[in-house]
């Protein structure tokens, strides 16, 4: 069988099966069972007259074929991809697609604002992927998405990364920690003092790190987790205290279940970025939902509404150029 008789399907399939460089992983992203997906990339090895995976115990790698095909493949869907843009150009952003995909952190607002946003746009065909830092580097580098939401660009990938909202990072504990009560604490005090931290590569992870690390500071780590809602769950049961985003935690300061502690040096000023690959020409729904993201930043209340006041303390006036992007 010809090459000119391979299906656009086969392609999708054989290039989801060259970037996972996993049958099983590929399936699962097509909603397709292993054996039909075996068969599409047979098929496929057929109509090329040569094979396009090489198995070597438990593991595939590309053939000098499949190696080829794997560029052919990526660029004839990108330029399918770019028609169906300057095909949604013509008619507006009414009938785009929207592909975004955030971190977890960023939660507890971007599926409200991502919400609104299709709901002034219902014509808009909108996906949304939440995920650790790592998940979505990953997708970045793969530009997957259309748009990522991230607390801080990775240095080492050529990307263009536009701030749209303040995102401090403050230091939780449980109201009655024998600390809450104090002020202006210097970091040194927390030394030995059990800390509940994200996982390793994550933003607000590396933020911590480089601000104890200044301090000469080791911080005692007692557990790590991949989610912010384990590590609230464990600071409030009074297991330690953690660094999280001021943007997670309104729920739980509301409730009384958390309070912030009064660190020197804290809140840690830092930003959402939207964040998309150098060079990349943004569709017109996605410049939209970009404007309509640095809109609805602006209308977010400041500080002291997003880190509540610890208990038994008189509200402290919040710092000159300091913000939140917290949900009330």
């Amino acid at each position: 069988m010809p090459i000119r008789h391979a299906t656009l399907h086969q392609f999708k399939i054989f290039n989801a099966v060259a970037r996972h460089m996993s049958f099983a992983r590929a399936a699962e992203e097509l909603h397709l069972t292993p054996p039909a997906l075996s068969i599409q990339v047979r098929q496929l090895a057929e109509a090329v007259g040569q094979p396009l995976f090489d198995q070597i115990g438990k593991k595939i790698y590309l053939t000098p074929a499949g190696a080829v095909l794997t560029v052919a493949s990526q660029d004839i869907l990108d330029r399918l991809e770019h028609v169906a843009q300057e095909l949604a150009a013509l008619q507006g952003i009414e009938k785009g697609s929207l592909k975004l995909a955030t971190l977890a952190t960023a939660k507890y607002f971007i599926p409200r604002l991502l919400g609104d946003f299709c709901a002034k746009h219902p014509g808009i065909d909108a996906a949304l992927f939440v995920g650790n830092r790592e998940a979505l580097l990953e997708r970045l580098a793969r530009n997957q998405d259309d748009l990522y939401i991230l607390g801080q660009p990775p240095a080492h990938m050529n990307v263009t990364a536009e701030p749209f909202a303040d995102n401090p990072l403050v230091i939780v504990a449980r109201p009655d920690h024998p600390l809450m009560s104090e002020e202006k604490i210097d970091p040194s005090r927390l030394q030995d003092i059990p800390f509940i931290l994200r996982e390793p590569g994550s933003g607000t992870r590396l933020a911590t790190g480089e601000f104890f690390g200044r301090h000469g500071i080791a911080l005692k780590a007692r557990m790590e987790f991949g989610s912010n809602e384990a590590i609230k769950q464990v600071v409030a049961s009074g297991l330690g205290m953690a660094v999280l985003s001021a943007s997670t935690i309104s729920a739980e300061l509301a409730s009384g279940e958390l309070a912030v502690l009064d660190v020197r040096g804290f809140p840690l000023e830092r930003k959402w970025y939207a964040v998309y690959p150098a060079g990349k020409q943004l569709t017109l729904t996605t410049k939209a939902f970009m404007e309509y993201l640095f809109a609805a930043a602006h209308q977010i209340d400041r500080l002291p509404h997003a880190i509540a006041t610890p208990v038994g303390r008189k509200e402290r006036k919040p710092a000159s150029g300091s913000g939140s992007f917290g949900i009330p």
